[in-house]
């Protein structure tokens, strides 16, 4: 089977590639990327050569890249996505390009060339605050950043061609995933490679807000799983671990792992529109498809601090130029603020 996988050298993209060559020896992956500052291609320069991998650099708002990427792939899986939600805040129009418009020519080609499913990468932020009960599928989307709306819109066209169109679509919408390959603005690779430097860990409002996590390696086996699944088209999955962190409790361990002192953690002031509560009620890929995460979240976190500690060359060059811009407008007065009142 030929996959086109957008997105594929980012975080999520780039580790599903990587676990679906290794478990499927009859899978040949087309990976479009448009390689901005989170599409990476150390991600992976380690297929480079691979007979059943296949790099293109393009846009998926390119309707012509598109096509001919699209042409001869029986699944379309979409990961590309602009996803960083302070980057949202600062400028929203990247995110409505490549959120809902790229979206709209992938469905487009996907209806034109007959694709077998398509597998839109959704988030658990269209759902806004959990609350009490976090949301099943059926739950109202109630996103709160402009890249929750960017993508909820993306999801809800995506819906759209399956209801108007029968283009078979099915959305995965999963909680915050942790593990290797992503780019260090995120929250755990920003207080691993932060702390491994001595710098302080930048903690939104009082640090408590809380978060659904799950090892990213297992949302690839989801993902696994409605490729080909059957009788999924037109429907969207949540997918989950019911283990619920504060980006806290994420710093204490940060900094106890890597023999850093607590007072690296520093609360600054809190980012627009912040969701209090992320979590999901995933039940229903559970019981349909019998599908749960298998990693430890105490062993998934060791792992992937690991891995950064063990892969300097890799995020080290990241840090820099439009990274340190980019961190420098967002931190460095918040944290200039907080020396004050110390």
């Amino acid at each position: 089977m030929r996959l086109l996988v957008t997105g594929g050298a980012g975080f999520i993209g780039s580790n599903f590639v990587h676990y679906a060559l290794e478990q499927h020896p009859d899978w040949e992956i087309v990976n479009l990327d448009k390689l901005t500052y989170a599409g990476n291609p150390a991600n992976v320069a380690d297929l480079d050569g691979h007979p059943r991998h296949r790099f293109v650099k393009g846009d998926i708002c390119d309707r012509e890249v598109v096509e001919q990427c699209v042409r001869g792939a029986e699944v379309i899986v979409n990961f590309a996505a602009e996803s960083h939600i302070d980057r949202s805040i600062a400028n929203a129009s990247d995110f409505l390009m490549t959120d809902v418009y790229g979206v709209y020519v992938l469905l487009e080609a996907a209806r034109k060339l007959a694709t077998q499913r398509l597998v839109h990468i959704s988030t658990v932020e269209v759902y806004g605050e959990a609350g009490e009960s976090p949301p099943d599928e059926e739950g109202p989307l109630r996103p709160k950043s402009p890249y929750a709306a960017s993508k909820a819109g993306g999801d809800r066209l995506a819906y759209s061609y399956f209801t108007t169109y029968k283009t078979p679509v099915v959305i995965v919408r999963c909680v915050n995933n942790y593990g290797p390959y992503q780019y260090p603005e995120k929250v755990i690779p920003l207080f691993v490679t932060n702390a491994m430097e001595g710098e302080p860990l930048p903690l939104y409002g009082t640090g408590r807000n809380t978060r659904e996590w799950v090892a990213v390696l297992d949302h690839c086996r989801a993902i696994d799983l409605l490729v080909t699944a059957e009788g999924v088209e037109g429907e969207a999955f949540n997918v989950g671990s019911g283990v619920e962190l504060s980006v806290w409790d994420i710093a204490q361990r940060v900094l106890e792992h890597l023999g850093q002192p607590r007072s690296l953690a520093r609360l600054v002031e809190d980012r627009l529109g912040h969701v209090q509560r992320i979590a999901l009620n995933w039940r229903k890929i559970r019981e349909r498809l019998g599908w749960e995460p298998q990693i430890d979240i105490d062993a998934g976190l060791r792992d992937t601090m690991e891995w950064y500690r063990q892969h300097e060359s890799w995020w080290r060059p990241l840090k820099s130029g439009e990274y340190r811009r980019f961190y420098e407008q967002q931190y460095a007065e918040r944290l200039g603020q907080q020396e004050e009142k110390r």
